[in-house]
């Protein structure tokens, strides 16, 4: 679950989103408070904040987010106790306060307005109020075992390692096996296995990188494994004497039907390798004369 916090000044437009019937809105939670629609609401907060004139975010509102499978699961009873349980940890009782669940759409979430001006004038300290926010839903998520942001964030990083791995094991297999002759080549196959390979192009056009989309993921080279930057790819690409002479002259290469120009240390890298292979070549021809 996800807790997002903050001081604000418009109250009405704030209470007015909250009961918002297009969301599907209900109230979940209500404490001083007798009003049936915002104005009145709104009318109630403001005979408080007259005794504190000089604080004008007089308003505290929460946004409360389970995840998606949690939030299918929740009762309207579940959801006023986590409401409660927020504005204990958050040292909020005894103010007016009022919560709506919004359920428009599949990712249901709590909108919590309380006071900020208690009965007694004061303003309630808003200082780090974000940060705070966050570690009371993670407290509230772990009493009543729901999903944290902690886990969520460590499942999210799972799944990328994961995509990292299967990434670079289709690059190995397209470099070893299919073994491309030009970029044009390793971007087909790297495509034939479900990678969508994304030249990054600068605005000087010249070839930056490449990007890798794969399983929702959008990672660059160096992200997938140090070994997959642009020089490390180039290095083990393949490429013909003729066009590694050609690219040596004019410091660009023919790549997706452009022409894109190329770094100098790229060009090097190619252009050594090239000729690496053309040497080989020519020994091997030599050995079995």
């Amino acid at each position: 679950m996800i807790g997002m916090g903050k001081s604000i000044s418009h109250t009405g437009a704030s209470l007015g989103y909250g009961w918002n019937e297009e969301k599907d809105a209900k109230v979940v939670y209500r404490e001083h408070l007798a009003g049936d629609n915002p104005k009145e609401l709104t009318q109630e907060f403001k005979l408080i904040q007259t005794q504190n004139h000089r604080c004008k975010k007089n308003t505290l509102s929460f946004v409360l987010s389970p995840t998606i499978e949690d939030g299918k699961e929740l009762k309207e009873k579940e959801l006023k106790e986590i409401t409660e349980r927020f504005i204990k940890e958050m040292k909020l009782k005894e103010r007016q306060a009022i919560a709506f669940v919004h359920q428009d759409k599949s990712h249901r979430h709590i909108h919590l307005y309380v006071n900020r001006i208690g009965f007694d004038g004061k303003a309630y300290k808003d200082n780090y109020i974000g940060k705070r926010s966050q570690q009371a839903a993670e407290k509230v998520a772990q009493q009543m075992g729901l999903t944290t942001v902690r886990e969520v964030q460590q499942e999210k990083l799972n799944e990328v390692k994961n995509v990292r791995q299967e990434i670079k094991q289709i690059h190995e297999k397209v470099i070893t096996e299919m073994k491309p002759k030009d970029f044009d080549q390793y971007i087909r196959y790297m495509k034939q296995n479900d990678v969508k390979v994304v030249p990054s192009i600068s605005k000087s056009n010249q070839l930056r990188g490449f990007r890798f989309e794969y399983k929702g993921q959008n990672l660059k080279g160096s992200e997938v494994h140090r070994s997959m930057s642009m020089g490390r790819i180039a290095e083990r690409i393949g490429f013909d004497k003729n066009i590694a002479k050609k690219i040596a002259k004019e410091n660009t290469v023919a790549m997706l039907g452009k022409t894109v120009g190329l770094l100098p240390n790229l060009v090097t890298t190619i252009t050594k390798k090239a000729f690496r292979i053309a040497v080989k070549k020519t020994i091997g021809l030599g050995i079995e004369i």
